[in-house]
């Protein structure tokens, strides 16, 4: 399925209306359980999962500059495309509702006990940017798995890594964003 996206993908480029169409009949489920991985475990953001893969949607039709030649640069697309409607759509619940006592998104870390608690999901961002800033495999890391909701795996294969690197990426990470958000030298 993947190797049909690509091909798929570098023929919508070529402008081959028929193959935009097929490309997103394939992707759309997929792209579906994402979000809905994503917005589960998040459990603070009001979007649902077909409002945050719509918006999504239109915010990829809407980019003419971007090419897809190939399903990695797609999904990792697709992951950032996801944690800006998600940013976006916090900044917004959260300049509402700022003060009320409702609960931050957090970042799970995989351990137990353990979670990046964010109040103000401005400093969530400007950690995101500063890891960016040091190490931008991590944040792609971060980014895929986090906002995209992607396995290890499938995050080994959209940055053409191994499995021992993600986890290792995603250790690093994790203590980087836990040292900005708590404001650590």
């Amino acid at each position: 399925m993947l190797a049909d996206i690509t091909v798929l993908l570098q023929r919508s480029a070529r402008g081959d209306k028929n193959a935009r169409e097929q490309l997103y009949a394939v992707v759309y489920p997929e792209l579906m359980r994402i979000a809905r991985i994503r917005l589960s475990a998040s459990g603070t953001i009001t979007l649902d999962a077909p409002g945050l893969l719509h918006e999504a949607c239109l915010r990829f039709v809407d980019r003419d500059d971007v090419t897809f030649s190939n399903r990695r640069i797609f999904f990792a697309y697709a992951s950032s495309v996801m944690r800006n409607v998600i940013v976006d759509c916090a900044r917004a619940r959260f300049a509402e509702k700022r003060g009320s006592g409702e609960r931050g998104i957090t970042l799970e870390t995989g351990i137990a006990g353990a979670a990046f608690v964010d109040e103000d999901i401005e400093s969530l961002n400007a950690a995101m940017l500063a890891l960016a800033a040091v190490d931008e495999r991590s944040y792609r890391v971060v980014e895929m798995r986090y906002f995209g909701g992607l396995l290890e795996q499938e995050i080994a294969q959209v940055l053409d890594i191994s499995v021992p690197t993600v986890k290792r990426d995603w250790r690093k990470a994790r203590a980087f964003l836990l040292r900005e958000l708590r404001g650590d030298p």
